[in-house]
C-alpha cells in the first residue's frame, strides 16, 4: 500500500451538522476508552475505514485466528438531537509526515460530512499514580473558552507546558485554516497505565456538554481493577524507596543533601 486508502462502508451518509468525536491511542488511552465507550453505549455504526502505510506494519489476530490490518474507523450515531461522528482506531501515525497527511484526511473527511466541531479526547500527564479529578483544555478559537468553563473545564495558562503531540493537538491546529472550531479535552491521568477512571471523569463532562446520559458502569468496573494495580505499584515504590534510604551514608540528613551524591 503506497497511499492512503479510505473505504466506505455506506455512501448514504445524512447527518445534520454534526460534531466529531477523536479518541485515538495517547496518553493512558483516555480518548479511546471514552469513544469506544460511547460507539457500544449508543449503538453507533462504522461508516468509514482508514489504512495507511503510516500505520505501523501490523496485523491484529482475532479470535478465530483470522487477522485484521491495523487501521483507524469513523462511525457515527444520534444522541438526543445531535449527530455524532467518532473517530478511533488501533494507532497512530509513526511518522511526522504521516500524522500531518492522516490530520488533513480526517478534516477532508470531517468537512465532507458537514462536521460543525471537532472534540479531540485525551490524557493530561500528571506523574503521579494517584487519580485527580480533573479536566483541563485547549481551543483553537478563544470564544469557545467561556462556554465551556460552566461544564467544569479548566483553562490553564501555557498548559499543557510541552504542548500537545499527536492527533489530539494537530487537528487543532490544522481546522485553524478551515474555519472550524475544535478543542482538546484532557482527562488527569498518570501517564503509566491505562487509565479508565480518568475516562468515566472526561466521559462524565462530555455528557454534559452533549447533554446525554451514559451509564458508566463497565468503565466503573474497570477502574476498581486498575485502581488496585496503582496501589500495588505505588507500595512497591515506597519499598524501593525504603530500600535505597538504608543505603545512604549516615551523614545524609535531608533532601537537599542528596544531590551532592553522585
Amino acid at each position: 500500500m503506497k497511499e492512503n486508502k479510505v473505504i466506505r462502508l455506506k455512501d448514504d451518509i445524512k447527518l445534520n451538522n454534526p460534531i466529531m468525536l477523536v479518541g485515538l491511542p495517547g496518553v493512558g488511552h483516555v480518548g479511546k476508552l471514552v469513544v469506544e465507550h460511547l460507539i457500544e453505549e449508543l449503538d453507533a455504526e462504522k461508516i468509514i475505514e482508514i489504512y495507511s502505510p503510516h500505520f505501523p506494519p501490523q496485523v491484529l489476530v482475532n479470535e478465530d485466528s483470522t487477522i485484521k490490518l491495523v487501521n483507524n474507523e469513523i462511525f457515527a450515531c444520534k444522541a438526543n438531537d445531535t449527530d455524532i461522528l467518532i473517530l478511533t482506531g488501533d494507532h497512530q501515525s509513526s511518522s511526522t509526515e504521516g500524522h500531518y497527511e492522516l490530520g488533513e484526511l480526517y478534516l477532508d473527511l470531517a468537512e465532507e460530512i458537514g462536521v460543525s466541531r471537532i472534540y479531540t479526547l485525551g490524557g493530561f500527564p500528571t506523574g503521579q499514580l494517584t487519580h485527580t479529578d480533573g479536566v483541563i483544555g485547549a481551543v483553537n478559537n478563544h470564544d469557545m473558552v467561556e462556554e465551556m468553563e460552566q461544564y467544569g473545564i479548566e483553562f490553564k495558562e501555557s498548559e499543557p507546558g510541552g504542548g500537545i503531540v499527536g492527533a489530539s493537538g494537530l487537528l487543532l491546529g490544522l481546522s485553524q485554516f478551515r474555519k472550524l472550531d475544535a478543542m482538546c479535552v484532557m482527562g488527569f491521568t498518570s501517564g503509566y497505565l491505562v487509565d479508565p477512571k480518568s475516562a468515566q471523569f472526561l466521559l462524565g463532562v462530555l455528557s454534559k456538554i452533549l447533554d446525554i446520559e451514559i451509564d458508566v458502569t463497565p468503565l466503573e468496573e474497570r477502574a476498581k481493577e486498575m485502581e488496585k494495580i496503582a496501589a500495588q505499584l505505588a507500595e512497591m515504590e515506597q519499598q524501593q524507596q525504603g530500600q535505597q534510604q538504608q543505603y545512604l551514608p549516615d551523614t545524609v540528613s535531608s533532601d537537599e543533601d542528596l544531590r551532592y551524591i553522585g
